[in-house]
């Protein structure tokens, strides 16, 4: 203990000053040890406050407040204020002060308070239980006390004044020179965020697949047939159909639960790009042997299960969109697939009505939202795909980005949103129309619907749509009754968009899961979560160890560019995501962290004069 003893002796050791200012102006600095709260001008202390003298601890805004127990024969008044830089500044002190205090006052562990159903209080910032050391608690030895018998002091391994809060950065405000050390001391290879990101998707993968491994025990054998015989179980049995639907409505499951029992798979695809992109910059290394050779073993296992990956996901998909349409039967038959879903308007004698398409390799059908407590799509209409034939029509009808289908029965006329999409549109429903032919398979095997939806397109008409697009506070998981109001269907139906099968195949392969600051447009400070990009949305937790998500932000039809000088986001490696009104700010750690980012954008966000 030659260490403790030395350290006793010397004033300013394990001291850290934090700038401040008295009522008057005067600049001073704050520090916290075992004494309790020190008071500095300069590097000369000019005043101390024991911890008994003290009474209560708190800041308010960027005000720090020390108040102190009366006393008859002291000068200073019962409250002391003092001006710190910004409220983060006095947090983060106020933090360390309640970590010192716990430490070198608490003579037994704090007993968890029980937390509130609805409401809360104050902050949640409490001093952690001490930690063990060889099966027994760590006491070790404050510097006003010695191996002679006195009563120890708890501590916790992130609490300790010889290493924390104090010479580490949880919690720390840095200014930009503390900063600039930091970013030099940081790891510079890429290797090591490559790395880093194969850890950070694992651990989204691990709770993924501890919903469908421990939250749901029953599972089949042979995993290629999970998703057909799961759907013909239901189909069977109405309590399981129910148990299915509960599950899913249950917070921990923030996806499908179809999607959660295809993640092996797509967790073997993810090894096999993160190989690829590890051996790609390893070359020199040491570990490029072994990387090499577990990216073959992967390689050979991805291509055995690929046609059952493709199949497994279509199925998927099908099953999906079952749920979210009404007056279809048997829509996951055998060789059909899905091909492109979005949001076109509709010419009729009404004028233009928007109306969900659904293309399908041999059927095109057009629906309308319904006022079901599910949120499900009606069919109004199906075109076969045998025969039709499409052509640009926007010269003859007048109407901006329109086609019409010329199909064996009828003709339809519809309008895209813009150039890009009607261009999307016809070119997939083209290549389907020659694959149907190919096949030489006349329309047999049409959408079957059942009597009661078999009326007439636009009989008794469809109400008008003009419901607000879907935003963030919308999309939080905690306000809906329902989860299937905010599937992929409903998204591109607020934002007048689309997506391809195409586009759900890139969405899989670029999932990410990691760190990063988020803003708000009008908020001043950046709030570190948890951010996994997954089924085109980004899904906000406190941390990784969180069950379910706090929130969850569609990415359909959101724009993605860097901040422009003008709104002052001086800050490195921050990307912008904006959708009309909406605007949200997101900071990462490095530029390779920043340069993944373009997979947001080229799978499910409009790309806008980005410079990579």
């Amino acid at each position: 203990y030659q260490l403790l003893e030395m350290a006793r002796r010397l004033e300013m050791y394990g001291v850290r000053l934090h700038p401040a200012k008295d009522r008057e102006g005067t600049k001073l600095s704050l520090a916290v040890s075992h004494i309790g709260l020190l008071v500095f001008q300069g590097h000369t202390k000019i005043n101390a406050f024991n911890w008994s003298k003290v009474r209560k601890l708190s800041f308010k805004r960027k005000r720090f407040l020390i108040k102190l127990r009366p006393d008859l024969n002291s000068a200073y008044q019962d409250t002391l204020e003092f001006v710190m830089a910004s409220r983060d500044c006095c947090k983060i002190f106020w933090k360390i002060c309640v970590e010192y205090h716990a430490f070198f006052r608490l003579f037994e562990e704090p007993k968890p308070k029980a937390k509130a159903v609805l409401f809360t209080r104050g902050s949640s910032f409490r001093f952690s239980p001490p930690v063990m050391v060889n099966g027994q608690k760590a006491f070790p030895f404050g510097p006003s006390q010695s191996s002679n018998g006195h009563q120890p002091s708890p501590i916790n391994a992130h609490s300790s004044p010889l290493s924390s809060p104090l010479f580490t950065d949880a919690g720390y405000v840095r200014t930009d020179d503390e900063d600039e050390v930091r970013r030099k001391k940081c790891p510079t290879d890429k290797a090591y965020f490559i790395a880093k990101e194969l850890l950070t998707t694992e651990r989204t993968f691990q709770k993924d697949l501890a919903v469908i491994t421990v939250q749901l025990t029953s599972l089949l054998q042979r995993h290629g047939e999970v998703l057909v015989e799961l759907e013909r179980s239901c189909r069977a049995s109405q309590r399981l159909q129910e148990l299915c639907r509960e599950f899913e409505q249950q917070k921990v499951c923030y996806l499908s639960l179809n999607m959660f029992l295809l993640r092996p798979l797509h967790r073997l695809l993810h090894y096999k790009l993160i190989l690829e992109r590890l051996c790609k910059h390893y070359p020199p290394h040491q570990d490029f042997r072994d990387s090499r050779a577990a990216l073959a073993d992967i390689s050979e296992m991805v291509l055995q299960l690929q046609g059952t990956m493709m199949k497994m996901e279509n199925i998927q998909k099908l099953l999906e969109l079952k749920k979210d349409l009404t007056g279809i039967q048997d829509l996951a038959i055998p060789g059909r697939e899905f091909i492109r879903l979005g949001c076109l308007s509709k010419l009729s004698g009404k004028g233009l009505q928007q109306r969900m398409f659904f293309l399908f390799s041999d059927s095109l059908v057009y629906t309308s939202r319904g006022m079901t407590a599910d949120n499900q799509f009606k069919v109004h209409g199906q075109l076969p795909l045998y025969g039709m034939t499409i052509r640009e029509s926007e010269d003859e009808w007048g109407v901006p980005h329109s086609f019409t289908l010329f199909g064996q029965r009828q003709s339809v006329v519809v309008a895209a949103s813009c150039v890009s999409e009607m261009v999307k549109w016809m070119e997939d429903i083209r290549m389907a129309v020659v694959l149907v032919e190919q096949s030489n398979r006349p329309s047999t095997d049409l959408l079957s619907t059942s009597r009661s939806d078999r009326k007439s397109p636009e009989e008794g008409g469809v109400e008008a749509e003009s419901e607000e697009e879907l935003s963030a506070s919308r999309s939080s998981l905690e306000r809906q009754s329902a989860q299937r109001g905010n599937t992929t269907v409903h998204v591109c139906w607020h934002r007048n968009t689309s997506v391809s099968m195409v586009d759900f195949s890139v969405a899989v392969e670029n999932q990410l899961s990691g760190n990063l600051l988020r803003k708000f447009k009008n908020s001043n400070g950046w709030q570190k979560l948890w951010v996994v990009f997954t089924n085109f949305s980004l899904f906000f937790y406190k941390s990784h160890q969180d069950d379910y998500p706090l929130a969850s932000l569609p990415l359909l039809g959101y724009s993605l560019t860097v901040p422009a000088e003008t709104e002052n986001i001086q800050k490195d490696y921050v990307f912008k995501l904006h959708f009309k009104s909406h605007v949200y700010y997101f900071r990462s750690e490095s530029q390779y962290t920043f340069q993944r980012s373009v997979p947001l954008a080229t799978c499910c966000v409009v790309l806008s004069s980005v410079v990579w």
